[in-house]
């Protein structure tokens, strides 16, 4: 009798551990993709490498022996958050400000995967070959860092988030490469979807965030996507728009500035706090 509660014990605590329950639920974890701006293309500065919260982490996506850091491992977040070379990201600021702002026992972690240039298609995880196709050999070299999928490698990294965090948000900044493309709002949910599926996860408790492209008062060139942006909650219920009116570019208008993308990523931060119930002009 002893070795069958000995049994039924070991494979309670088995399955216990295979579904997560051991996760943080004071762990907010938010999972960011898309292209260029969402990589960082401005210089990193040295106020954004200083007064980091160690509250802030981010689980590294590619191995950096140059940053000491390990693909699947946690780091506080000090830039680069993409890959090994990328620049300052608006994850930088989306994180310092949700832990300005969020309980003291809550930590929030985040997860970046983004290849610059790319279309939406490069996310679909049963069509992103044939777009391959069409790729740049510099871009291929992006995509080779995350083993040839940058899809899977989200999955994979947010598997491994879930066995400390919740995941809470998904973060997107994506569209200059779909300028004109009306189906970028399907396109969008069918990654979206697919997340969702592949991570178990309630589209109800996990909203999506997707940013403006550099605005028109701005000078975007590619500013024409926002009005295909501005139609995402239409398709996605749970998505939320978050403008880049007045965020600082830089000279090419395609890109923000170090001081847009802080900008940028306070607005998205302002976003996700409103949903969780708390107010940004309230720190704890």
């Amino acid at each position: 009798m002893k070795s069958i509660i000995r049994f039924f014990a070991v494979t309670v605590l088995f399955f216990i551990g295979q579904n997560g329950y051991s996760q943080d639920p004071n762990f907010h974890v938010y999972l960011s993709f898309g292209q260029s701006n969402m990589e960082g293309a401005a210089p990193i500065e040295a106020e954004d490498k200083i007064n980091i919260d160690p509250r802030f982490q981010v689980l590294e996506a590619v191995n950096c022996p140059d940053l000491n850091r390990e693909m699947g491992k946690w780091y506080t977040a000090i830039p680069p958050l993409c890959r090994c070379k990328t620049g300052l990201t608006l994850t930088d600021n989306f994180g310092r400000t949700m832990v300005d702002h969020l309980p003291k026992n809550i930590k929030v972690g985040v997860v970046n995967v983004a290849v610059g240039g790319c279309k939406i298609e490069l996310f679909d995880k049963d069509n992103f070959e044939n777009y391959m196709k069409t790729a740049p050999d510099w871009m291929l070299g992006i995509i080779k860092e995350y083993n040839g999928s940058p899809y899977a490698r989200l999955v994979e990294m947010a598997k491994i988030a879930q066995k400390t965090g919740v995941i809470k948000g998904i973060l997107l900044h994506q569209g200059e490469s779909n300028t004109g493309d009306t189906l970028w709002p399907k396109k969008v949910k069918i990654v979206y979807d697919n997340l969702m599926k592949d991570l178990n996860l309630d589209p109800k408790k996990v909203p999506l965030l997707s940013g403006e492209t550099v605005h028109e008062e701005q000078k975007g060139k590619c500013a024409s996507m926002n009005k295909i942006i501005a139609t995402l909650p239409q398709t996605i219920p749970t998505s939320y728009v978050i403008s880049s009116k007045g965020c600082a570019v830089a000279s090419d208008f395609l890109h923000f500035s170090a001081v847009g993308y802080r900008d940028l990523g306070k607005r998205y931060a302002e976003k996700m706090l409103s949903l969780l119930g708390y107010k940004l002009d309230s720190p704890n």
